[in-house]
């Protein structure tokens, strides 16, 4: 892990973060050659690619029901329950997300709104082979479902033997989702967009993916909507000297874990802290870590320790890097929300550690990445929902400011917009 001062850091923290790689236009290039081909042979790519890429030959595309039974009945009745506890907590939570039609009456004649109205149909990738992330299928499909969504469409890839990872399969099961297939990479994406013999086109696609999703899901914007561009997992710990290191270390590895491209930080206010914790990151890594080579290289390469002199430089620091997960490890952490202008997620406490989000709590865990919390909030309802204008005025509503108007519409040079409003009053 690399260390900074708050001096050293806060003027070039995009550098250091290696935020302004450009565009791959190898990978791009061969997104588009795929996209092309699915919007031109359809079922027949989606087989072809499945063949070339994860090395089976299938048959069909659509997931039976006989397939999502065998799954639910592998996955056992104890990780089944988990699972539907960790959805009836995301229900739970996204439930209190849902927006109404409303509508109000300015003035005699007037009615004025919102109409609030479901997303008809959602493609939701999820990854497949090593990334295998139930929780995933929980947090993108859940939201869709509550929103009332008609009809949530699942793609991911199949392993060698032409299986579904049944924790995956076990996951849309207890979710609801109404569809799936067996199809993966930036082919799946091209399916969900343009449509093939089996998979009908949907309306916006959600999930995240490696390089060639991110990319095809970038290409097929405009033809459907997306989420977002997720980048690599991030969390950001601000702590001072109080907080526990072992702590601290495991909650920077718990991200360090997922690839090697992870960003683990910590913005400490005292130096002497942040050096325990990267004694403790490569201790951990060394005593007990599963995936320690993958986690080894998240911290060497992109793990950074920033320390600053005050916790007002610590916050500037923190809104400026806008992480996708921030831990507060601080007493009374409560009091330093407001602090907070830019993070995807907010956990408070040395006892609320990241992977609560991820699995659990409720709250999403799809979050804005790559300094995107500026501008960006997590997956939710809202997402998947509609908005639009209503409008109503009566005769005499209209009347009484259709020459301001046809006035305004004349400063635009735009007559037929002013004639539109006068014809009505003409023989008045």
């Amino acid at each position: 892990m690399k260390t900074y001062t708050y001096k050293e850091s806060i003027n070039k923290l995009d550098t250091l973060l290696k935020r302004d790689e450009g565009e791959n236009q190898e990978i791009r290039r061969r997104v588009l050659e795929i996209i092309d081909t699915v919007k031109s042979q359809g079922d027949a790519a989606l087989i072809n690619y499945t063949e070339k890429f994860d090395g089976c030959r299938l048959d069909t595309l659509r997931v039976t029901d006989a397939e999502i039974q065998e799954a639910f009945d592998l996955v056992g009745r104890e990780m089944a329950a988990v699972i539907e506890e960790a959805a009836g907590n995301i229900r739970a939570f996204h439930e209190k997300q849902k927006e109404e039609t409303w509508m109000y009456n300015p003035g005699p004649g007037i009615t004025l709104g919102q109409h609030i109205t479901p997303l008809e149909r959602v493609g939701l990738y999820v990854p497949g082979g090593k990334a295998a992330y139930p929780s995933t299928v929980l947090m993108d499909s859940i939201p869709a479902l509550v929103a009332g969504v008609d009809s949530l469409v699942m793609v991911t890839p199949p392993g060698k033997d032409g299986k579904i990872n049944p924790n995956i399969l076990a996951a849309a099961k207890i979710a609801g989702v109404h569809e799936i297939y067996k199809a993966g990479g930036a082919q799946a994406v091209a399916a969900l967009a343009y449509g093939t013999e089996s998979i009908a086109p949907v309306n916006k696609i959600v999930g995240p993916g490696n390089i060639y999703v991110a990319t095809a899901k970038k290409e097929v914007f405009g033809k459907v909507a997306i989420d977002m561009i997720a980048g690599p997992s991030e969390v950001l710990i601000l702590a001072d000297g109080t907080a526990n290191p072992v702590y601290a270390a495991a909650d920077l590895l718990s991200q360090a874990e997922h690839d090697e491209m992870a960003m683990p930080i910590l913005v400490t206010t005292d130096a002497d802290f942040g050096e325990k914790v990267i004694t403790e990151v490569y201790r951990q890594i060394e005593a007990d870590l599963g995936r320690k080579e993958i986690a080894r290289k998240s911290v060497d390469n992109y793990g950074f320790v920033f320390v600053a002199e005050n916790l007002e430089q610590a916050f500037e620091l923190s809104n400026a890097i806008a992480p996708e997960h921030m831990e507060i490890l601080l007493p009374e952490p409560m009091q330093y929300l407001e602090r907070v202008r830019n993070a995807g997620a907010i956990f408070l406490g040395s006892y609320t550690p990241e992977p609560l989000g991820d699995y659990f709590a409720g709250p999403n865990h799809t979050l804005p990445t790559s300094g995107t919390a500026k501008f960006s909030s997590p997956l939710g309802v809202y997402d998947f929902m509609k908005k639009s204008s209503i409008l109503s005025y009566s005769e005499d509503a209209l009347e009484k400011v259709y020459t301001k108007i046809a006035a305004f519409a004349r400063s635009e040079g735009l007559d037929a917009h002013a004639k539109s409003v006068e014809r009505r009053y003409e023989n008045k």
